[in-house]
């Protein structure tokens, strides 16, 4: 799978450049330029400064976005070096119809692609005021030059001596988003641009985002090095576990079911959302556990959380000390369309998926009194109920079974054996919580427990 994580404005998908986050200083001084434009006409200029990796491309170019009057146009190498290509080229921005109340001009780091620029900053501000009292008076512009050096954007600036008003600023510098935001930054773009995915299905969590955030100048250099860190781990889990892990946990409303999807991908068949996770840990948690080690095994064993309607696991679990009782087949097909079951029986569809919902009826009345009446004092008989449903339903399933490694074992609630599956053994960890507990903390330290257990049993860690 190719995976992208683009660190240059030029890379980023258009859809993703309108959810770039506005400089606000930048902003705040464009607007102020444009008052000034408005009241006394004329034309400005605005060189600015800025580490490469800040993000001067993107707050400039996007500045449209967050300045409806606006609109931002990038000049042509042609437009820096002759007057009547830079004319035409705002000409065309004004157009005839629905013209802009400000143009911006932007001028991205021209003076590293010429050999000689000691001449540029004096010949392209003469034109600028040459045009600032001709052909552009009437036109208010703001013209961007966007430098990687200090002595540059000076050299800009003291151009305009002759023409001191056009200067808006002498030493503006862009100094990006908040450091503390980068890690936030780099995931979102991450998943944008990669369908979603988060960069911890590929083995980079936040904490690896933060420490090179931490020694990085920039939020382009921060990117820059989680890109590498991205290419050495994207090849470290194509060797899958032969071990598939399922958390079934039985939900009696419309509240239980919602708590435990949203620790998931539910249209992608209930996959463990780490982020999710990892939002309900609480600092000591965030201190102390072994994530990368807990996000491993999410990955290597494809763990899911899957909720399950009480009312569809009612109907099969009467007289469950009886090991010979057989539920109706009637009951025994709503449970072939439960969304555990195709899971469990790799018959997952994410096109005809259809979210779980509260059923308000007798029925469903009758299995959330029996769900909260002490079922969950019984999860040995539970495992073995629903394991001699899904054999009735032609899988091959046992309860109570200990899967050993060299490195741990795990007792199995339920365990499906899958012949032909690249993962021959569907774990499946029953969590019969009573609906009381089935909050968003008891959910989060079920998945721990669940994590660590897997990446014990993978050799992941070390069992204490």
């Amino acid at each position: 799978m190719t995976v992208r994580l683009p660190s240059r404005y030029e890379d980023l998908d258009p859809a993703f450049r309108g959810r770039l986050r506005p400089n606000r200083p930048l902003v705040e001084l464009v607007q102020k330029a444009a008052r000034a434009m408005a009241i006394s006409g004329g034309i400005r200029f605005l060189p600015i400064y800025g580490r490469s990796g800040s993000g001067k491309s993107s707050a400039a170019r996007e500045l449209g976005p967050h300045l409806p009057e606006a609109k931002v146009v990038e000049l042509s190498r042609a437009a820096i070096g002759s007057q009547a290509a830079l004319l035409e080229e705002i000409r065309s921005v004004f157009g005839r119809r629905d013209q802009p109340n400000l143009v911006i001009a932007v001028v991205d780091q021209y003076e590293e692609q010429v050999a000689e620029s000691s001449s540029v900053p004096s010949q392209f501000v003469e034109r600028l005021s040459l045009l600032d009292r001709g052909e552009l008076r009437q036109m208010p512009v703001l013209f961007v030059w966007l430098t990687t050096s200090q002595s540059f954007q000076r050299e800009l600036a003291s151009a305009t001596s002759r023409n001191e008003r056009i200067l808006l600023s002498s030493d503006f510098e862009l100094v990006g988003p908040e450091q503390s935001d980068w890690a936030e930054i780099v995931e979102e773009t991450f998943a944008f641009h990669n369908q979603e995915q988060p960069l911890a299905d590929f083995e980079v969590l936040r904490e690896n985002i933060e420490k090179v955030a931490d020694t990085a100048p920039t939020l382009g250099a921060t990117i820059e090095g989680v890109g590498e860190m991205l290419a050495g781990q994207v090849s470290g889990l194509q060797d899958l576990s032969q071990y598939h892990v399922v958390m079934l946990w039985p939900v009696a409303d419309g509240l239980r079911i919602t708590r435990v999807s949203g620790f998931t991908n539910a249209r992608d068949g209930y996959k463990l959302d780490w982020n999710a996770f990892y939002r309900e840990l609480n600092e000591e948690d965030k201190r102390t556990l072994p994530l990368s080690e807990l996000n491993r095994a999410r990955l290597y064993f494809d763990v899911r959380l899957v909720p399950i309607a009480a009312a569809d696991l009612h109907p099969l679990c009467r007289r469950l000390e009886d090991p010979d009782f057989v539920p109706s087949q009637s009951y025994l097909d709503r449970f072939r369309n439960s969304h555990f079951f195709s899971i469990v029986n790799e018959t997952w569809n994410p096109a005809v998926y259809s979210p779980l919902r509260e059923r308000e009826s007798n029925r469903a009345t009758r299995a959330r009194d029996w769900y909260e009446d002490g079922i969950t004092e019984s999860p040995t008989l539970l495992g073995r109920r629903i394991a001699k449903c899904l054999t009735a339903l032609g899988l091959q399933a046992d309860y109570e079974r200990t899967i050993k490694s060299s490195h741990s074992t795990v007792r199995a609630d339920v365990v499906v054996d899958r012949r032909d599956s690249k993962q021959l053994t569907c774990i499946v960890e029953l969590k019969a919580f009573s609906t009381e507990n089935t909050r968003p903390s008891s959910i989060k330290d079920a998945i721990r427990t669940t994590l660590k257990r897997h990446a014990q049993l993978a050799g992941f860690i070390s069992r204490q």
